[in-house]
């Protein structure tokens, strides 16, 4: 417990924690209120509109396509203290290593579910605003959104697990954000364009995901441009299962295999 508050004290020491809040505000009102405002039946390619409950599902399921974002703050946090070898004095301090790991782990996975939680609600409140300002009723009553909303949450914390894990086991900075970036963004993409290969998207972490919080509308567009069939999706509850599954293995790894590494 003193490690996790030690590193809880450093954590509200920096600025990072209040960027964390400032772009998960943005990360949620930004996208949400930018569909709301213009009307998801106006975007290209046109979408179902805010009078219909997919069209909700899809404008406030939008932060989840930004969700590298915590993951680009776990890794940057951890990379930084190698890149400034600051790390060396925390192990000289608390000289078990596995601890000072799981610690860090455990106070960002609690950065990462701040951050999923200003981001929902600030999603929320976007799409209110941006259906209120163009008249438009929401045919969803609120509390059938918090749960979807929660389920981003959930998702923002296992993505910033999953940051501080692959930089605690990548160390260099600009070779852990290509990793993430690359990842998320580019291989799983690559993957869901080659048949056969695609049926194990559900598993990967961009289609627990999906499933988590059941905003399958990339992957629908993907389909279509590609002329693939839709990649197959699970149950939230599965996709949550296997997003931890993921979170649990990495942070494993994360403290186990820098244990008996050189610091420099």
């Amino acid at each position: 417990m003193k490690l996790i508050h030690g590193e809880l004290i450093k954590l509200v020491t920096l600025r990072l924690a209040l960027w964390t809040i400032l772009l998960a505000a943005a990360c949620g009102m930004l996208l949400t209120g930018a569909l709301a405002l213009i009307g998801p039946e106006n975007a290209t390619p046109p979408m179902p509109g805010l009078d219909t409950v997919e069209g909700v599902e899809i404008v406030l399921g939008l932060p989840a396509v930004l969700l590298f974002v915590p993951a680009l703050i776990g890794t940057i946090a951890v990379t930084s203290e190698y890149r400034h070898r600051t790390i060396g004095t925390t192990f000289l301090a608390a000289p078990r290593r596995g601890r000072v790991l799981g610690a860090k782990l455990v106070v960002y996975a609690l950065l990462g579910l701040s951050y999923g939680i200003i981001c929902s609600a600030a999603s929320g409140v976007a799409l209110y605003a941006g259906a209120a300002a163009r008249g438009v009723a929401i045919p969803v009553p609120v509390g059938e959104l918090v749960v979807p909303l929660l389920q981003l949450a959930l998702a923002a914390a296992v993505y910033m697990v999953l940051g501080v894990s692959i930089g605690a086991l990548a160390r260099n900075q600009l070779v852990a954000i290509a990793v993430v970036l690359g990842y998320f963004y580019v291989l799983e993409f690559v993957l869901m364009t080659i048949p056969g290969v695609n049926s194990l998207y559900p598993f990967l972490p961009g289609g627990a995901t999906a499933s988590l919080t059941s905003f399958s509308f990339l992957t629908d567009a993907l389909a279509e441009q590609t002329s693939l069939g839709a990649a197959s999706l699970a149950s939230p509850v599965m996709g949550a299962f296997i997003l931890l599954a993921y979170a649990g293995v990495a942070g494993l790894l994360a403290i186990l295999v820098p244990l008996r590494r050189d610091l420099r």
